[in-house]
């Protein structure tokens, strides 16, 4: 088994300078760094993460609490995560609630007596009631994607929710739109809200599942409910991709009878037809700032500080919103 000490060797530097290198808490000449690496990479050396652990006290690990990894809100949040923990030499230890508040109480629990040097909680379904568990925590905790009324127990990167809403609102109001319809998840009250405060007149029906099916069936509901309907806000764009299909259903063409409006801006909002309107959501760029926030928490040995973040939505217009019929 090839040794830290022969990667010494070969680099010609002492064995404390290999280990500033791997674990990157000591500044090393770029120089000698590179011939390093390079004696690593010839030799083949893998260092022994559990002999490092026990040295350093360290874990070079991350964890991160997601709801679900079905969709792609969480899955581009979790691959910007493991991207930038990457570059920074860390791993990420990846856990899932599942919408079950039991699971991720036992996950929590176990959490905080584990080896993570760190932990990211994007999304608050299933955990507001648990986070006094991670009250005196012996590692940097972040929130992310925190949609419900901010704690002050730790520090939040999140997107301006309510502030999408109202983005939507007001596309719809500018096209003239009066009595829309909005088609939501239960949790997405303060989207809602925004919406609201720009449309207030405006019919809430709530989605059964946050699939494209629940999309379409709610909306056919909506449609049914009120065939004077102009518009659709859908609070996110798989309730909106859905909403497209029961449209076609109802023989409504989009948008020259019907708006439909989404919220994230998904993949698939832009290669469905019409191309969907909607508010996108920096999603990458919260995962980026919570990660470097709790990064240099561990590197200070502190508490993360810092007020709650709140990261600005855009609208983006495709072809899925038009004037109000007349």
């Amino acid at each position: 088994m090839v040794t830290m000490q022969d990667v010494a060797e070969r680099a010609g530097v002492t064995k404390q300078t290999v280990s500033n290198v791997l674990s990157g808490r000591v500044a090393v000449r770029p120089a000698t760094a590179a011939r390093v690496r390079a004696a690593i990479d010839e030799l083949g050396y893998t260092p022994n993460l559990v002999a490092r652990s026990l040295a350093t006290g360290s874990t070079r690990t991350v964890g991160l609490f997601v709801p679900t990894v079905v969709g792609s809100f969480y899955a581009e949040l979790i691959e910007e995560a493991e991207d930038v923990l990457d570059a920074h030499g860390y791993h990420l230890l990846l856990c899932t609630t599942r919408q079950d508040g039991e699971r991720a109480r036992r996950h929590l629990a176990g959490l905080t007596s584990r080896s993570v040097d760190a932990l990211l909680i994007a999304g608050d379904e299933d955990l507001i009631e648990h986070l006094p568990l991670l009250v005196g925590a012996p590692f940097p905790v972040v929130l992310c994607a925190w949609e419900s009324a901010l704690p002050d127990t730790h520090p939040v990167v999140t997107i301006d929710y309510r502030r999408a809403g109202r983005l939507a609102g007001q596309h719809l109001r500018g096209l003239g739109h009066r009595r829309p319809a909005v088609l939501a998840s239960p949790a997405h009250g303060v989207r809602i809200d925004g919406f609201r405060a720009e449309l207030p007149d405006c019919a809430v029906h709530f989605a059964a599942e946050p699939t494209p099916a629940g999309g379409c069936a709610v909306a056919a509901a909506a449609l049914a409910a009120d065939p004077a309907t102009t518009a659709l806000f859908a609070t996110h764009d798989v309730l909106a991709l859905g909403a497209l299909e029961a449209a076609r259903a109802a023989g409504r063409r989009v948008p020259e009878d019907l708006s439909v409006i989404g919220l994230d801006d998904v993949p698939e909002a832009r290669v469905t037809r019409p191309a969907l309107t909607t508010v996108a959501l920096p999603k990458r760029l919260m995962a980026r700032q919570a990660v470097e926030l709790v990064l240099r928490a561990v590197a200070e040995g502190a508490a993360p500080g810092g007020a709650a973040r709140l990261l600005e939505p855009e609208l983006v217009v495709r072809g899925s919103t038009g004037p109000a019929a007349r």
